[in-house]
């Protein structure tokens, strides 16, 4: 089972870039996105057309801004858009497929601002998600996929030394994923790789892409008891259209 993941920075630019059409060619079972931008009647037509696949998403309320959606070919015994935190549910954050033997759950976490004015909104959403929604179900099969908008570690990012204080990398945030892995999960990529250079999201400005100026701040993470059933993980740094490109995983599901 193979699954996709993008923060496509807005979904209808995605399509009219011919970019998505690209990706399809990763002939995935999930395709995940992050920052729809769109409102559910504006979706391209390309994602609810594609034979085989269905698409679920959660655009929350405000439009052009935020929204997830999944391109699946598997039938999920229960879809849900709320995760219990009123202001993460309300701007359309969260999207969870439920199966037999596991459950999908798609992120977009809240950036916070770069003069730090949502990092409070930010933190209490971790906070809450690590532990209460995750602590409440960590004898379950989940997987944690999308843009979670922190670097975890040094390695994570191309410039820490100038970055201490910077929001996705002070200290608070990056506790959250050291909190996040203690519950029994998994950086998939990581588990795979440690090397240097490997980034998900990059700044638009001084030529940062071109350069690999970048950071890791979308991930797969998977609960311990699937770690058996972990093949490989990757990052699709070739993928043009947005300022992240995909990752992915696939598992023997």
């Amino acid at each position: 089972m193979k699954i996709v993941s993008w923060n496509v920075n807005g979904i209808r630019s995605i399509v009219n870039k011919n970019e998505l059409q690209k990706l399809f060619q990763e002939k995935a079972d999930f395709y995940c996105f992050q920052e729809l931008k769109s409102q559910e009647p504006d979706i391209p037509d390309l994602l609810h057309n594609q034979p085989g696949y269905q698409f679920y998403s959660n655009c929350g309320n405000r439009k052009g801004y935020s929204g997830v959606g999944i391109l699946t070919n598997q039938k999920p015994l229960k879809v849900e858009t709320k995760i219990g935190f009123k202001q993460f549910d309300d701007e359309g954050r969260f999207l969870l497929l439920e199966f037999k033997d596991y459950i999908l759950i798609n992120f977009y976490i809240i950036n916070g601002g770069q003069k730090k004015e949502n990092l409070d909104y930010k933190l209490k959403f971790y906070d809450y998600l690590i532990n209460q929604y995750l602590a409440e179900q960590k004898n379950k099969n989940i997987i944690l996929i999308g843009d979670f908008n922190i670097a975890h570690k040094e390695i994570d990012l191309a410039r820490p030394k100038e970055n201490q204080n910077s929001i996705m990398f002070t200290i608070d945030e990056r506790i959250q994923i050291d909190n996040l892995l203690k519950l029994n999960f998994i950086d998939t990529f990581r588990y795979f790789n440690k090397e240097e250079n490997n980034y998900t999201w990059w700044p638009y400005f001084a030529n940062a892409r071109a350069r690999n100026l970048g950071w890791r701040i979308d991930y797969c993470f998977i609960s311990k008891n699937l770690m058996s059933k972990l093949e490989s993980a990757f990052i699709l740094p070739n993928q043009m259209g947005s300022d992240h490109c995909p990752i992915g995983v696939t598992l023997n599901l």
